[in-house]
């Protein structure tokens, strides 16, 4: 249907894929033609290779191997979960070809990374911290990469990743082919766009901050004192199916999980003050069913692609509304049903609305009334209400931050010294 090479055909077949799905039969057939795409899609509807296929079928019809240090083609991801999910992905439809697939993050050695890039790859897929180290020790060269794509862009803005783009985009060679992918399409997304892609075409599915169709969502108004027994008996409720549960903070999330074992529940937690070792072995049991409740931050909200989670746990809501949508779209993958419960409290009822006012729906009450909310100090004013100066303190963003988007406060101690 789209013209692919056969061997790529044969390889979709041979992984149960014989229909596109709607972003991929609009992106795949203007990337192959080689315009820039700006492509819009809720999470779990196949964005992957809605880049990747083109990708592929422009490499396969390149000749030559790649030259050591060099990368034909890259793709950038904001966390290390979803990197390793693309590289999965695209290793599935190439297995048989002489694409050579490379993968950067932060928190495994680099040493090891300078080595495997000293051969070249076809393809990069990288988080944009780690690629700078790699870059600074002249370990890999992008002047002839041809093909960009960023995918998630937007989570690449929440942690401050364009600076760290601002760094790489002018080594890439020219001209060349950039796919933009996005879940959700705030201002700056605009001005990215503008800046990186020529004249692209725009492919979009479902309006910037709808969930996908087969998501049941619901809201339960708690007591923050009560989220903890209301998480228990939501769980009980269905003990065999794939739960994942988001909470704020990583010490949040870790004290959640092990109250949760203690109790007897099948739970591992994923976060940024784990190994990259500990965060692939939990996904791994979570994805083959030895783990039933994985409780996460943000961090793995947009790296886990497993078609068995059966219910997403909002046990705390996030402070950017965009992220409530990359949350829930870990359910209802790849045709299939799924719920996503909110436990809500007095103090996140202003978090709620601006998420209801992002999708522009009303999530339905499972249990409770909504409470009056809770007025919150202003982060920008002292105790004084007098404004502070300053921009507020930049969030911490799971360790594949480039070091311009974490705190400044060790170089300034440094200058003074």
């Amino acid at each position: 249907m789209l013209g692919l090479a056969p061997t790529t055909n044969a390889a979709l077949k041979r992984a149960g894929l014989t229909q596109p799905t709607p972003i991929q039969n609009q992106a795949i057939p203007l990337a192959m033609d080689g315009h820039d795409i700006l492509g819009l899609a809720q999470t779990g509807t196949g964005k992957t290779l809605a880049f990747g296929l083109p990708l592929i079928e422009a490499l396969l019809a390149a000749s030559g191997k790649p030259a050591p240090k060099t990368a034909k083609a890259l793709i950038l991801a904001p966390t290390r979960e979803l990197v390793n999910q693309i590289a999965d992905n695209l290793r599935n439809i190439t297995q048989n070809t002489k694409i050579r697939i490379v993968t950067v993050v932060g928190g495994q050695s680099i040493n090891k990374q300078i080595n495997i890039l000293a051969r070249g790859t076809d393809i990069l897929v990288a988080t944009p911290g780690r690629l700078i180290d790699l870059m600074e020790r002249r370990a890999v060269s992008l002047g002839t990469v041809q093909h960009l794509v960023l995918d998630e862009a937007d989570q690449m803005l929440d942690l401050g990743f364009i600076h760290a783009l601002r760094k790489i985009a002018p080594q890439l060679g020219t001209p060349r082919q950039t796919m933009l992918f996005s879940a959700t399409m705030p201002k700056q997304m605009e001005e990215l766009s503008r800046a990186y892609l020529d004249n692209p075409r725009r492919v979009q599915v479902a309006p910037p901050g709808k969930a996908a169709d087969k998501i049941t969502q619901s809201v339960h108004f708690v007591e923050k004192a009560e989220k903890p027994a209301k998480l228990r008996e939501l769980l009980a409720a269905d003990l065999n199916a794939l739960s994942l549960v988001f909470a704020r903070t990583k010490h949040g999330a870790e004290k959640l999980m092990k109250g949760l074992v203690a109790d007897g529940f099948n739970a591992a937690s994923i976060h940024g003050n784990k190994s990259q070792g500990q965060r692939d072995r939990a996904i791994k049991d979570f994805r083959e069913g030895r783990v039933t409740v994985l409780v996460a931050t943000d961090v793995a909200a947009r790296g886990i692609d497993i078609p068995g989670v059966g219910y997403v746990i909002n046990y705390d809501l996030p402070q950017v509304p965009e992220n409530y949508v990359h949350r829930i779209g870990r359910t209802a993958r790849a045709g299939r049903d799924g719920e996503a419960i909110t436990l809500c409290s007095a103090e996140e009822v202003n978090l709620l609305k601006q998420i209801q006012k992002l999708m522009k729906i009303e999530i339905p009450v499972a249990s409770g009334t909504a409470p009056a909310p809770v007025k919150e100090d202003n982060p920008r004013k002292g105790p004084s209400g007098r404004r502070r100066r300053g921009k507020p303190p930049v969030a911490k963003s799971g360790g594949d931050a480039p070091k311009s988007a974490q705190p400044r406060r060790r170089r300034r101690r440094r200058k003074a010294a």
